[in-house]
């Protein structure tokens, strides 16, 4: 499908079949998610994908019992740096050296920058920017998946300290920050499949400034 025809053909599966979605199809997701942008390149966040149906059976709860969590084929979770450590920065600047070839020394002005920028910043703040890159990712990763006719439902409806505690976040310094629940829609029980796709007028949503 064309990008319009994937975004008219999308919307936000209430229930999904438990289909089970093809490695060759999830690796797209998955790489179109790696190749997102975010800010200085520092992907301040990992993506946790979950297929262990016990496992979604313990988050579903947690996810005030949307049944999207144990019906869908692969459940994503997106969690972001909790902050921006001085050690976090120089890892991903340490990287970026060695996979580029270049002296340390070359990636000192923004190695340097990141660090008074962040450093700058509460732990809030700095997760609420790590989050908005993550979610960067969860929105293309939502447009490859209607491209690929994959279901895609963004979910920020869950106890987020909850999560955390049961999949051991904390320890990883990260925090949850959405959830996409990756499937095939249920024909048959899904009561927003036939609804009409209703979004504000283009006069309230865009402002031009010429």
């Amino acid at each position: 499908m064309e990008i319009i025809e994937a975004m008219k053909w999308r919307y936000a599966a209430k229930r999904m079949s438990g289909k089970k979605i093809p490695d060759s199809t999830i690796n797209k997701i998955i790489e179109a998610m790696h190749l997102a942008p975010s800010g200085i390149g520092l992907q301040p966040y990992e993506i946790i994908i979950i297929t262990n149906n016990e496992l979604k059976s313990k988050i579903e709860p947690i996810a005030f019992n949307q049944k999207q969590i144990v019906e869908s084929s692969h459940l994503l979770v997106f969690a972001a740096w909790d902050t921006y450590s001085k050690e976090r920065i120089d890892g991903v600047f340490d990287h970026l050296a060695k996979e580029r070839d270049l002296p340390i020394e070359k990636t000192l002005g923004q190695r340097n920058f990141s660090k008074q920028f962040f450093g700058a910043m509460s732990d809030e703040n700095n997760f609420h920017h790590a989050a908005k890159q993550a979610h960067i990712a969860l929105g293309i990763a939502t447009l490859v998946a209607a491209l690929e006719g994959i279901d895609a439902t963004p979910m920020e409806g869950f106890d987020p300290l909850a999560l955390d505690e049961l999949l051991g976040l904390k320890e990883k310094g990260l925090k949850s920050s959405m959830l996409l629940a990756l499937g095939y829609r249920d024909d048959n029980n899904d009561w927003n499949l036939n609804l009409k796709k209703v979004r504000k007028p283009l006069s309230e949503f865009l402002t031009e400034i010429k």
